[in-house]
């Protein structure tokens, strides 16, 4: 294909917040979006600001006339990353993709796939996801084990309605996770607790697990948690902190734990029982030079995958295939953020990527989720 037109605007996210739309040829589209919780070692979403990156796509970039034939020929459009910054660079990439494929992405990039992703949904959260009185632990995340996405779809839903109505809970977080005044370890025997009578009931095992975002509360000597046990906060030394999190790992069977500890601490997280599944986020924000360095010194066996942390579909392939090479479980993620744009679900099929995160509830949420169904229809239609 080859571009004749291309257009920028800005839309909002879910959160109300400026995000980019790239629109090629008067057809084809695609929108980036952006975290609250962000690791150090991301790119810049946008150089300046959404407008300026608009403008410069409308009025500045030598887009027209590109020819596009193979994925890799999008990597002409990287070079646009100290202009534009990732997400801009990531929508026009999605956009020309979109183009290339039709709008079946995951066919034309693996046409033989048949892998389905797990889904891990947010049902209770806090942390940097909401301003109210909540958990530290930013994220408890269910894990359905059934067969088909529908089937898991059905089941998150379950326990996120379940939830709400045994806890008396009202508000959500921005990703539609629900608010709880329960403490951290409250919260958790609640969900090992559920988790068990829901598959004595609907006959899918549900396991489930956390993305502490732990950055968020170290403050540079303890991890300071608001609510640890019922009404009661602590400050837990780097050496506390990994003993907590291997206790809570054996005692509820967690299965995934997500940055147990800060961003920088590599050796920490090698201390970490790999029993479960160890994922760095903002450890290691879908870099290859971080991903090394966590491999060298066994901090890890998963990492999420966030295309704009790096800001290239391009660069993002190729830390997919590295880690894949490497043993590490590849997990695509959704962003709090988030916008209507379904492309991540498109990847985890194409790149046979096994878990995605994408949230349970909200429509920014619940389109990803739908788009995996209907991938799903397709292939066994």
């Amino acid at each position: 294909m080859i571009i004749k037109e291309v257009k920028a605007r800005k839309i909002l996210n879910s959160r109300k917040e400026p995000a980019i739309e790239v629109i090629i040829n008067n057809k084809y589209s695609a929108s980036t979006p952006s975290g609250a919780s962000t690791g150090t070692h991301e790119v810049k979403a946008f150089t300046k600001d959404v407008n300026d990156s608009c403008f410069y796509i409308n009025h500045k970039a030598t887009l027209k006339g590109l020819k596009f034939e193979t994925f890799d020929d999008l990597e002409q459009i990287d070079s646009l990353l100290p202009k534009i910054g990732g997400n801009a660079v990531l929508a026009i990439q999605y956009a020309i993709l979109r183009e290339m494929s039709n709008n079946e992405v995951w066919k034309f990039l693996n046409p033989h796939s048949r892998s389905i992703p797990m889904p891990l949904g947010n049902v209770i959260g806090g942390g940097k996801h909401t301003k109210k009185r909540s958990t530290s632990i930013q994220e408890f995340l269910l894990m359905p084990r059934a067969m088909s996405i529908r089937d898991n779809i059905a089941v998150m839903r379950h326990v996120h309605e379940k939830a709400a109505k045994e806890l008396k809970l009202k508000e959500m977080t921005d990703e539609g996770a629900w608010i709880s005044s329960l403490s951290d370890t409250e919260v958790l025997e609640y969900l090992h607790k559920t988790l068990s009578n829901v598959e004595n009931t609907m006959g899918i095992k549900v396991n489930f697990g956390i993305d502490m975002a732990s950055s968020s509360f170290w403050d540079g000597k303890y991890y300071v948690y608001k609510n640890i046990v019922k009404d009661k906060g602590a400050k837990l030394n780097m050496a506390q902190q990994i003993e907590f999190v291997n206790k809570i790992v054996k005692d509820h069977f967690l299965c995934y734990v997500e940055d147990p500890l800060n961003e920088e601490d590599f050796d920490g997280f090698s201390r970490i029982k790999k029993t479960t599944l160890v994922c760095g986020d903002d450890l290691v924000t879908t870099n290859m030079e971080r991903l090394k360095q966590a491999i060298k010194s066994k901090s890890i066996n998963c990492m999420i995958i966030k295309p704009n942390q790096i800001g290239s579909i391009i660069q993002t392939r190729k830390v997919v295939d590295f880690a894949k090479a490497n043993d590490i479980i590849t997990v695509i993620s959704h962003r709090s953020g988030e916008t209507m744009d379904t492309m991540i679900a498109d990847l985890a099929v194409a790149w046979e990527i096994p878990y995605i995160k994408t949230g349970i509830h909200g429509k920014e949420r619940e389109c990803k989720l739908q788009r995996l169904a209907d991938i799903e229809g397709i292939m066994h239609g």
